[in-house]
This record gives structure tokens, C-alpha cells and sequence, in this order.
């Protein structure tokens, strides 16, 4: 396997976020100039890098074409967005989580009053996303994934703790598996020397051939058409959230975008790219602070 540079061949859909995200007001000129010539909304809808694929490649054009807004993502660390909306360096109309507890840092007054309520909607249990050009991918069929990923040579990629909650279950995930395996090798191989990535890019990053494998979401490698093994014996996982960012440039847009991704084609396109679709979905928050508009979507079973 060439491990000399090699050049990388991203996935269209990481080529998109990290396109939203070097454009920033730009493409948000463009979008509204756009909805303003055809009367559609545009809706900026901040969400887990881990939902980059299925957010731009599937999602995006089914909502487009089924209720005439335009779809502006921007994908990264649900904590680094959470940050960001917080800040007021990133503003937003959709804010979509891949760990609830992150809502609670946008609630109340001082925390700015960006988030009232929020519905979990699906879940997708954390794997490991291997390359299948790789040296080690028969091995990480066959053996436990621990002791695969130590062998010399093998690059593994993972995501910063700091930035998005996928980074912290890994941690959490390396110190279980190095105790109960007695693998101490483990936590020093990958927590020292696995490579740390933006969310958003480590698909695009196995995929070119630049790691072996990955720590991934299952439905974000299945979207990707990434093969994966589990990390048993440990079960870990994402917990999907959305809600209506208060204040939202497009309140309109929102409503339309979450009633679209909580409706039938929405769950549809969830489900067959890999994620667990709850049913029905779970309100936290106030209750009372869900738009009339969304009350069928949300109450629905």
C-alpha cells in the first residue's frame, strides 16, 4: 500500500461541506438572491459532521425537489457548531446534534436562549470503518479490532474530543477495551498516535487511502458505503437531535426542513442509509415552545 503522500480523492460530499465552510457569507448570498427569485425558502441547517454524506448526497435534493426551499448545510463538531451558535460566529436556522446533552449548552439565558426544545430522533451505534484496499482489512475481519489496530504500520483515524462527542466516545471507548482486554498497548497506540481529523473529513480521508481505518457512526460509514466491524464488547453510540434554532433567519425554512426530516421520506432516507429512526421521537425541553407547525411531526408513531 503507497503510504507516500498520496494525494487525496475526498468524497463529494466532504467536498461540499468544506466548500460551505471556506464560502461562509458568500454562499449565503447567493442561496437567499436565489430563494428570493424563485420564492422558495433557504434554510441553513448546522449538523453533525457525521451526517455530511447523507445530509448533502441524499437528504438535500429529496427536500428540494419535495417542498421547493433550497438546503444550505454546514457540517462539523456538534460541539464545535454548538460553540459557534453560541458565539454568534455561526447563525443558523436548523442546529441537528449527535448527542443530546450538547442542546443544553444553547438553553436558557445564559447560554444566549438559542435552543427551547429539542427532539431525539435516531441513533447510530459507534464502529470501526475500514478501508478494504488496506493490508489489515482481512485481518479486521477475522480478529478483534484491538488487536489489529496495533499491529506496526496500521493508521487509524479518529476525531477530537473537544470538538464533537464522537471524539469523546472514543476515548471512553480505547480506556474500556485497553482494561477489560488488558490491551494496554491500545490506549498509547491510538490516543497517541492515531490521527485526529475534523469530523467532516475523515470519510473523505479513508476513502483516498490515507488511513486504514476509522472510528465511524454506522450509519455514517453506511452512507458512505464504508465496511465496517463492530467494537464489541463495547457498545457505545450517537443520539440524533434537531430542533428549530430560536431566532432562526428562516423560521419557515426550519419547520419545513424538520417536519421533511421527521416525515415519511425523511425516516425513508434515514432508515436506508443505515441510521436507527426512533418511533416516535422524544421531546426534551419545554414542550410548549414547539411550533404549532410541528406538533403532527413530532406526536407522530
Amino acid at each position: 500500500m503507497n503510504r507516500e503522500n498520496p494525494r487525496p480523492k475526498l468524497h463529494c460530499a466532504t467536498l461540499r461541506a468544506a466548500l460551505a465552510a471556506c464560502l461562509g457569507v458568500l454562499a449565503v448570498t447567493a442561496a437567499s438572491a436565489s430563494a428570493a427569485t424563485d420564492g422558495g425558502h433557504t434554510v441553513k441547517v448546522l449538523y453533525a459532521g457525521s451526517l455530511a454524506h447523507v445530509m448533502e448526497d441524499k437528504v438535500r435534493p429529496a427536500f428540494e425537489k419535495a417542498t421547493g426551499d433550497h438546503f444550505q448545510g454546514y457540517a462539523a463538531g456538534s460541539t464545535k457548531l454548538a460553540n459557534e451558535i453560541k458565539g454568534k460566529v455561526r447563525q443558523g436556522d436548523v442546529y441537528v446534534s449527535a448527542h443530546a446533552g450538547i442542546n443544553k449548552r444553547l438553553m436558557g439565558s445564559s447560554n444566549g436562549d438559542w435552543v427551547s426544545w429539542y427532539a431525539t430522533f435516531m441513533r447510530s451505534p459507534l464502529v470501526i470503518g475500514y478501508n478494504p484496499k488496506s493490508r489489515f482489512a482481512d485481518a479486521l475481519r477475522h480478529k478483534p479490532w484491538y488487536q489489529v489496530v496495533t499491529q506496526p504500520g496500521f493508521t487509524f483515524g479518529r476525531t477530537d474530543p473537544k470538538l464533537d462527542p464522537k471524539g469523546k466516545l472514543i476515548v471512553k471507548a480505547v480506556h474500556r477495551i485497553a482494561d477489560d482486554e488488558n490491551e494496554p498497548k491500545l490506549r498509547g497506540r491510538i490516543m497517541a498516535h492515531g490521527q485526529v481529523f475534523p469530523e467532516e473529513g475523515l470519510v473523505g480521508r479513508l476513502q483516498a487511502g490515507q488511513l486504514d481505518a476509522g472510528f465511524f457512526y454506522k450509519g455514517e460509514a453506511a452512507a458512505a458505503d464504508i465496511p465496517t466491524v463492530s467494537i464489541d464488547p463495547v457498545k457505545l453510540g450517537a443520539v440524533y437531535t434537531v430542533t428549530q434554532l430560536n431566532r432562526a433567519p428562516d423560521s419557515a425554512g426550519a419547520r419545513d426542513f424538520i417536519r421533511f426530516i421527521l416525515g415519511p421520506k425523511g425516516r425513508k432516507i434515514l432508515k436506508d442509509n443505515g441510521f436507527n429512526v426512533m418511533s416516535p421521537v422524544k421531546v426534551s425541553g419545554a414542550r410548549s415552545a414547539v411550533p404549532e407547525a410541528l406538533q403532527h411531526a413530532i406526536e407522530h408513531d
